[in-house]
């Protein structure tokens, strides 16, 4: 399996350290209360401590008795994730004196590959369990992310599908990892719905490459306040909008806000747009 970018990077990696591999290592009780006293180490639960400096949300999922896992731990590594925020977190099936649920955690009992003293699960297994957690066009979407950014590649990808149910590998064939966003995975769903010719990150002479080129004519972007909301963005963009039109394309822009939360405003907007449509108009594709 590849090994995920960011883990280590951004200290999501950290351990928990029990009481007694400290003291193997030669702390003694006293010493290790001063450690926690002075803030070097922090006590999650009885017998359990994680190093200063630790994740908050993966202090928290410790001193709940788990490990970060499914779309919280994938929303952690920058993989998109169409749910809103609420912690996902994995717990071992004979799990005994745990924490009360609070309000917001979602708990997942099972087994985990990685070692007891881990704070997150492994990212193939929190695929797989991110798959079973959304709707299909969502999953879709963070396998696409997932793999796009490199965090997995087509043999995690192969593996995440040989976990789930079989019901679920009709969904292997939708993935595209040229989609740069999640909204983009979400928009290809739609116009592949549509029976649309859709070519994905097309580039196109004195235009430059664009998120959609459709049936030959039609330029869908996916435009996100990260990447276009400044003066200089809205500036390129309408310059890209006016060579394309100059070259006989329509452009159509869409908000990630309304791709993803008003799906059927895109979908029907998306649908009489096409439906109007001519063809090519004789338009020359470079």
């Amino acid at each position: 399996m590849n090994e995920p970018r960011d883990l280590v990077s951004d200290g999501i990696a950290s351990m928990l350290l029990s009481t007694s591999a400290l003291a193997a290592a030669g702390m003694s009780r006293r010493e290790l209360a001063r450690m926690v006293a002075a803030g070097r180490l922090i006590r999650v639960r009885k017998g359990w401590h994680v190093q200063a400096g630790t994740h908050p949300t993966l202090v928290s999922v410790a001193r709940l008795g788990g490990r970060r896992d499914c779309v919280s731990l994938l929303r952690h590594l920058g993989v998109f994730v169409l749910q809103k925020e609420r912690t996902h977190m994995q717990l071992d099936p004979l799990a005994s004196r745990v924490p009360r649920r609070p309000d917001g955690v979602v708990r997942h009992w099972r087994p985990t590959s990685v070692p007891r003293e881990a704070l997150v699960t492994d990212v193939v297994e929190a695929l797989v369990q991110a798959v079973r957690c959304q709707e299909p066009r969502a999953a879709i979407a963070t396998l696409d992310s997932a793999w796009h950014l490199g965090i997995v590649g087509e043999e995690d990808i192969a593996e995440v599908f040989s976990r789930l149910p079989r019901r679920y590998r009709r969904l292997r064939g939708l993935l595209d990892r040229r989609s740069e966003s999640g909204p983009e995975t979400l928009v290809r769903l739609m116009l592949r719905a549509q029976g649309c010719r859709v070519e994905v990150q097309r580039p196109i002479a004195g235009v430059g490459r664009v998120d959609f080129l459709v049936d030959g004519w039609l330029i869908i972007e996916c435009d996100s306040q990260e990447f276009h909301s400044s003066w200089t963005a809205q500036k390129r963009d309408r310059r890209r909008d006016l060579e394309a039109a100059r070259l006989g394309y329509t452009t159509l822009r869409l908000l990630a806000e309304d791709i993803m939360w008003n799906r059927e405003l895109v979908h029907s907007a998306l649908k009489d747009v096409i439906a109007r449509g001519r063809g090519p108009h004789g338009v020359r594709n470079s």
